[in-house]
């Protein structure tokens, strides 16, 4: 999960996975996979960053996860 901030600044929580494409216009919209679209004060660049640094910080826990799921 990513937190953006709306255009009225009001604090958004999107999760990274659902983010289909980002659209500098130039406003920057998060287009959702399930169609929506979000505006957001923050720049494109910004939220590749973020969504790059959620991910590092899964991928760094997923093998503890995965680890888990094997003891029987």
């Amino acid at each position: 999960m990513i937190k953006l901030t709306r255009l009225n600044n009001s604090v958004l929580i999107v999760n990274a996975d659902m983010i289909e494409f980002l659209e500098a216009t130039p406003d920057t919209v998060v287009t959702l996979n399930t169609g929506r679209k979000v505006v957001a004060r923050e720049s494109v660049e910004d939220i590749v960053e973020k969504v790059v640094a959620y991910k590092r910080r899964w991928f760094q826990l997923a093998p503890d996860v995965r680890s888990r799921g094997n003891e029987r």
